[in-house]
């Protein structure tokens, strides 16, 4: 499947990223002071603090780092001037792609993608300019320790979740984006803490992209905008063989 390809591509350049500490980090903590502060400062009841805090214990962040960043939220301390932004665009071969961003001055951000686009075969566009390309979605993941594929997918539908995709790394689990605090809880009951749980953009249909040059430059465009303070995620519809990829990334 073209979607269960571009999840692997995903997950295949996840640790190259992962190993950037104190990228992932910055990012962290600037999702959970704006959750803490959009929000209550009590994960039990944000759940987009509490997905803020897994990903946070899944980057082996110190727990009092983690809370001052929630501190600082919950007093609106250094968060003021931060807005959500969503950038749009094409990158190499034609591939659709979406960021999310963090920032505090849009200027500054939405020059900086529009700079890493043109330096990388790429073109930034209007907004919705690819957004209908991709389905806006409820995502939870799970480690593959969590369930078997039989339980999950069984709790998964009884919670209202619209698929579910096992293998030996986890377990990703969609449902409407309305229902994405429903099936969670669900989840959570039964199984804990998932790896994380949020909206998230999928492509309705992937781009295969063949050609060695075209994959490298791609992925070049998708390293600079991951590596972007401002960018919280970086969704994107290519689908790069598994052997090409890893010929890449040796």
């Amino acid at each position: 499947m073209a979607g269960h390809s571009q999840f692997k591509n995903i997950m295949h350049r996840k640790g190259a990223q992962d190993a950037k500490r104190g990228k992932v980090f910055t990012k962290i903590i600037r999702e959970l002071t704006i959750s803490a502060k959009m929000g209550l400062p009590d994960p039990a009841a944000n759940p987009r603090l509490r997905a803020a805090i897994q990903a946070a214990r899944d980057a082996n962040m110190p727990k009092d780092t983690v809370e001052r960043a929630i501190k600082r939220g919950a007093g609106g301390e250094g968060t003021e001037n931060y807005e959500e932004v969503r950038y749009e665009g094409y990158g190499p071969g034609s591939v659709a792609v979406i960021i999310e961003a963090l920032t505090d001055n849009r200027n500054r951000t939405a020059s900086e993608i529009r700079t890493a686009f043109s330096k990388n075969g790429g073109n930034l566009g209007e907004t919705n300019s690819v957004s209908f390309m991709f389905d806006r979605v409820g995502a939870i993941r799970y480690p593959a320790a969590a369930a078997s594929a039989d339980a999950m997918f069984e709790a998964a539908l009884d919670a209202g979740a619209d698929n579910v995709e096992s293998d030996e790394e986890g377990h990703d689990v969609t449902c409407a984006p309305d229902n994405l605090n429903i099936v969670r809880e669900a989840l959570e009951a039964k199984f804990g803490t998932p790896s994380s749980a949020r909206l998230d953009w999928r492509p309705q249909v992937s781009t295969p992209v063949t050609d060695e040059q075209t994959a490298q430059t791609l992925l070049k465009l998708l390293d600079v905008l991951e590596d972007n303070d401002d960018v919280q995620r970086v969704h994107a519809n290519f689908d790069i063989a598994q052997d090409l990829m890893e010929k890449l990334s040796a």
